[in-house]
């Protein structure tokens, strides 16, 4: 006999919904999202979706109806509770608007828990759209299988950000004038973390000064050359989640 095949396929469409999920609970799609479902993937009654609430996991959910406006479904079954994040702060100068959005892609990819816009004196950009970067967010977490969406809060000065800073995180700041090797620092130190890197001009003197008499700041250097600010947040981000995050977790 052949094989049943897997329901739902792995070419269902996922999408998150604001709705708390669970067994025979029915979700209204609308808007840009039922837009997705009827016109662009062509689903109808019976096919399957997957959806996750950032609350309880990812579950399989079968079409009732689709119409021009919005999508009917009818939630079955959790296919994989929310996941456990590591306890990881990626703390990045705004970059001009097409560098950021590389930044809030990739940052959610890798798998942070959260994310901290700063204001410094050399950033170019001084404003965050929301909505626009928690859009950003949430396509980039359907698109890698997250179940869990990073955290975005609200940009902020980069003295209030240390005068604010949790004694118990490390706060890892990639100094372009250099500092410990980064794996072997982050190695150092498996706790709650925070990484924090630079504009598309760097930080300044003052800047600096302030950031390394921080107790809990750990300069690191990224290596010899010179990074775009994307690069060293990405790059950075990865090489924590490859020595102390969650990359060596079974899959």
């Amino acid at each position: 006999m052949p094989a049943t095949p897997a329901w739902p396929p792995k070419s269902a469409p996922r999408l998150f919904v604001q709705q708390v999920l669970g067994t025979g609970v029915q979700v209204s799609i609308d808007g840009p999202q039922a837009h997705y479902l009827g016109r662009v993937m062509r689903v109808g009654p019976g096919d399957g979706v997957v959806l996750c609430d950032n609350v309880s996991g990812e579950w399989a959910a079968r079409v009732i109806a689709a119409g021009k406006r919005d999508v009917l479904l009818s939630v079955e079954a959790l296919l994989r509770p929310r996941e456990a994040v590591p306890d990881f702060t990626l703390c990045a100068a705004l970059l001009k608007k097409d560098r950021f959005d590389l930044v809030l892609e990739k940052a959610c990819e890798l798998g942070v828990a959260r994310i901290q816009p700063v204001l410094t004196r050399r950033c170019v950009a001084d404003k965050l759209n929301p909505a626009r970067a928690t859009t950003i967010l949430t396509e980039a977490a359907e698109q890698c299988a997250r179940t869990a969406l990073p955290e975005l809060l609200a940009p902020v000065k980069l003295e209030a950000l240390l005068k604010g800073w949790e004694p118990d995180r490390a706060l890892f700041f990639a100094d372009e004038n250099g500092g410990d090797p980064a794996a072997a620092a982050f190695a150092a130190h498996a706790g709650a973390a925070a990484l924090l890197t630079g504009p598309e001009g760097g930080f300044d003197d003052s800047e600096r000064s302030a950031i390394r008499a921080l107790p809990a700041a750990r300069a690191i250097t990224l290596g010899p050359r010179i990074l775009r600010g994307e690069t060293a947040a990405i790059g950075a981000t990865a090489l924590w989640m490859g020595t102390v995050g969650d990359w060596q977790a079974p899959a």
